[in-house]
């Protein structure tokens, strides 16, 4: 009887108390509609998703051709939602993203013309390549949903997440994102080149489809509403005290390691914690785990710290410094 008992507490403890059912389902769809075009790239599709669940922006960095627009175009497709994109340049002003007011002489009043920013969905292409004005346009719309134009502030509508992509190895005609622009966003997802297998099924895919390329076949999978709910279904994740204290932990070890001159904010922790509950949600679990925390301190992290010169001159990366905190940094049971 006494074991019974035990057993039914048990059950009680790990029974789901959150319906992730409908959010399974539509991660799988979206990963199955990206596959149609996309091979491989696993791992920026899976944070990608996870920044659209969590409302977060993500910064996409890799050479050419490795499938960053095309990528964020899909995710557009299947969120039955506005999209819009804009291709940053070095002679491109704020008032061609946020948009400006002009003078209407027929009803001889000021009118303000809304730029491309006004979507739900916004795909800035090698975002460093515009100047620092361009870039300073975007710090209040990225954090506060809004934009404010000669005095008037205008409310975005829900959701608004920009994703951004940039190429790592070109320097000529592009410019440095300001830390408080890179603080921002919720993920900086960096991917390689493919492996020589998904090369050749690359190759073969394109073959096939005789070099047509229309994203139209791509159907929607979830529309605004849908996401909406979504997104309150992330928020109700469970994230244990101790798991509080292991990512509070991380932070602090950022602050205080030798090799960083600059470590990380408190936005920092929470788009840790925020991401965790996405890729919890997306594993089918009402509660995060260490795991998740360890699987999103890289692309929550990594933009948000800066080496020592020492360590930069050295060769030495953000990805290898926050290892190296993991690894020291006791994993709560």
């Amino acid at each position: 009887f006494y074991l019974r008992e035990i057993q039914m507490e048990k059950n009680e403890i790990f029974e789901q108390r959150t319906d992730l059912s409908k959010l399974s389902e539509t991660v799988e769809k979206i990963k199955s509609e990206i596959g149609r075009f996309i091979v491989g790239q696993s791992e920026m599709i899976e944070f990608l998703i996870a920044a659209l669940l969590a409302e977060g922006h993500a910064l996409i960095e890799g050479v050419p051709g490795t499938a960053k627009t095309l990528t964020a175009k899909l995710i557009a497709r299947t969120v039955s939602t506005k999209f819009s994109r804009i291709q940053f340049t070095p002679d491109l002003m704020p008032s061609d993203v946020l948009g400006t007011t002009v003078f209407n002489s027929k009803s001889s009043s000021f009118e303000f013309k809304s730029g491309p920013i006004f979507s739900n969905l916004i795909l800035i292409d090698e975002i460093n390549r515009a100047p620092a004005k361009t870039q300073a346009a975007l710090f209040e719309v990225m954090e506060e949903r809004q934009v404010t134009v000669d005095g008037t502030t205008y409310k975005m509508e829900d959701p608004f997440i920009v994703i951004a992509t940039q190429n790592p190895i070109e320097h000529e005609g592009t410019y440095r994102l300001p830390e408080a622009q890179i603080d921002r966003f919720l993920f900086k997802i960096k991917i390689n080149y493919p492996t020589e297998e998904e090369e050749s099924k690359i190759l073969s895919e394109h073959h096939k489809r005789k070099h047509i390329s229309d994203l139209q076949i791509i159907k929607p999978v979830i529309n605004e509403k849908g996401l909406t709910k979504l997104k309150s279904t992330i928020r109700e994740i469970h994230v244990d005290k101790k798991l509080i204290g292991y990512i509070t932990q991380i932070i602090q070890a950022t602050r205080n390691n030798p090799s960083i001159y600059l470590g990380g904010s408190p936005r920092a922790g929470l788009s840790v914690l925020i991401g965790s509950k996405a890729i919890a949600a997306m594993r089918g679990r009402d509660f995060i785990t260490p795991e998740d925390i360890k699987q999103v301190c890289k692309p929550a992290l990594t933009h948000r710290i800066i080496l020592t010169p020492e360590k930069e001159m050295e060769g030495v990366t953000p990805e290898q410094v926050i290892d190296g905190i993991l690894m020291h940094i006791e994993v709560p049971r």
